[in-house]
């Protein structure tokens, strides 16, 4: 029998990546600057995580402009959303596993 954990995605081990899918898990979109707020973190910090996410083709980024204010929005792709739903599945199951 495959152990839980071995479903656990290392790419969302950190806080941070955990709260980024969360909020697109419940938003359509978010913004950097919401995602900042509502995380608690610096700009590096936050673009860090949410260029690894990118790279892994978990989040989709779109650039734009309100007013002469640049927006930069993401959401989750597909593969994300499944990916990230596996990983809560896992950690469910782990949990399930151990009482």
């Amino acid at each position: 029998m495959a152990n839980p954990i071995d479903n656990l995605n290392k790419l969302f081990d950190s806080r941070v990546r955990l709260g980024i899918m969360s909020a697109l898990m419940v938003n359509d979109a978010v913004n950097f600057n919401e995602l900042k707020e509502l995380l608690n973190i610096t700009d590096g910090n936050l673009a860090s995580h949410l260029k690894a996410l990118e790279e892994n083709e978990c989040i989709k980024v779109e650039k734009g402009f309100i007013g002469r204010k640049t927006n930069t929005m993401y959401s989750l792709t597909k593969t994300g959303e499944k990916a990230f739903k596996a990983h809560i599945a896992a950690l469910e199951k782990m949990i399930k596993s151990m009482s």
